[in-house]
């Protein structure tokens, strides 16, 4: 491996779609231990997204202005691909029930077997964030239900106007 990486560099990677404060829990906790956290606004393959990556990547950035040490940026590929590209030491991840243990259990193997030099740390989700997921709060919103606990105003908004696009094609 040529570059060196540091250990007070992260990386937070996600979808993103829609951000939201079990995300900016872990964001947030992140910036207080590392240095830098760079939170990678990615593509997954196998799920259509509600906001375009650059939507997504414009999101999150509106919403970590308060963390001084946060960076927001776009990527493709494998996780820690760009976690090595970023120059981190450190994979950050989030977790909120036993089934994300396993996967992100299984996950952090093989990262480790394609990188040995990126380490995983794991946050537990706070007790309030452990049931929030994006594509719930995509559900919920495309009913119309009440998102203001889950979301910044701002991601809220951005949410019932998608869902007010798509209604009406």
């Amino acid at each position: 491996m040529s570059r060196t990486l540091s250990n007070r560099v992260a990386v937070y990677t996600g979808v993103f779609d829609p951000i939201h404060y079990g995300h900016l829990d872990v964001i947030r906790r992140g910036s207080h231990i590392f240095d830098r956290l760079v939170v990678g606004v990615g593509i997954n393959p196998d799920k259509a997204s509600f906001f375009s990556l650059e939507e997504r990547v414009e999101l999150v950035r509106l919403v970590v202005k308060e963390f001084p040490n946060v960076e927001v940026r776009p990527f493709s590929g494998l996780a820690v691909g760009f976690v090595r590209e970023v120059g981190a030491g450190v994979m950050l991840r989030g977790l909120r029930t036993t089934s994300d243990m396993e996967y992100e259990f299984t996950m952090s193997l093989m990262n480790l077997n394609l990188d040995p030099e990126i380490e995983t740390v794991f946050l537990m989700a706070k007790e309030e964030y452990s049931h929030l997921s994006s594509s719930l709060l995509r559900q919920i919103a495309s009913f119309k239900g009440a998102l203001g606990h889950f979301m910044p105003p701002v991601i809220k908004e951005a949410l019932e106007k998608r869902v007010r696009e798509r209604q009406q094609e």
